[in-house]
């Protein structure tokens, strides 16, 4: 939790010196069986909602919101977010009132609602997400040392069952970018958390991507796509 929030706070054009931040955590994932949350510890006392830690804009600070849930519920380990934090709440939790429920008649928290409702519908849907979240067979990487661009990504695989997620934490969209995969075949786009559906750019990646037999990243074959702007996108193996 403290490393993510230390990474996602900073400016995107400075994430690259802190690319660590996101990465070490897997030194020692499989060594407790542990819990991933977004506590009530961090968004009282002030320290801010979970929405106003996030930096720029908007548009940055909902990207940013729905790209760092993306890569919560795709990590291994359970999820826990506290109450205003899936659709973005604006204030500091108080006990003595209500949540702001009525911010969600704006598009950008409605959009991270959504995101969050799809990625928990994900979580259940797909075994690759889900089986092995404490066993080290159930991830792995694929790149996690592209620090210049931002980008980590990773497989998580679940007894044939082979999910791809690839996080761009840069408001810059990258075209052409390869990664290997364990797999020949058709991957799925199941999310872009950069879809207008959650009020993201909605930049075209395409529904289906083919392999192609360019060894890249230690896998035989590879495939190229479109990543998104501050923006996670989940891959299925089909």
């Amino acid at each position: 939790m403290h490393d993510t929030l230390v990474y996602s706070s900073k400016d995107p054009v400075h994430r690259q010196f802190h690319h660590n931040e996101l990465t070490f955590g897997m030194l020692y994932a499989f060594t407790e069986n542990f819990i991933l949350p977004f506590s009530h510890d961090e968004v009282v006392h002030g320290k801010s909602s979970m929405y106003n830690k996030m930096p720029g804009d908007d548009w940055q600070k909902a990207a940013n919101l729905r790209a760092i849930y993306t890569y919560m519920f795709t990590y291994p380990g359970k999820k826990l977010l506290f109450m205003g934090n899936e659709f973005g709440h604006g204030r500091e939790w108080d006990h003595s009132t209500s949540l702001d429920w009525w911010i969600l008649e704006f598009a950008h928290h409605k959009g991270v609602q959504s995101c969050v409702r799809d990625l928990n519908r994900l979580y259940r849907e797909i075994p690759a997400l889900h089986r092995y979240e404490f066993e080290p067979q159930g991830f792995e990487w694929i790149d996690c040392h592209d620090s210049g661009q931002s980008v980590i990504s990773y497989t998580r695989k679940a007894d044939g069952d082979i999910a791809v997620v690839i996080l761009n934490f840069t408001p810059i969209v990258r075209h052409g970018y390869r990664i290997g995969v364990p797999q020949p075949g058709f991957y799925r786009v199941m999310l872009n958390s950069d879809s207008e559906y959650y009020w993201g750019s909605n930049v075209d990646i395409g529904l289906v991507l083919g392999t192609e037999p360019t060894p890249w990243m230690g896998h035989a074959q590879s495939i190229v796509l479109t990543l998104p702007p501050l923006a996670g996108v989940i891959l299925r193996h089909e």
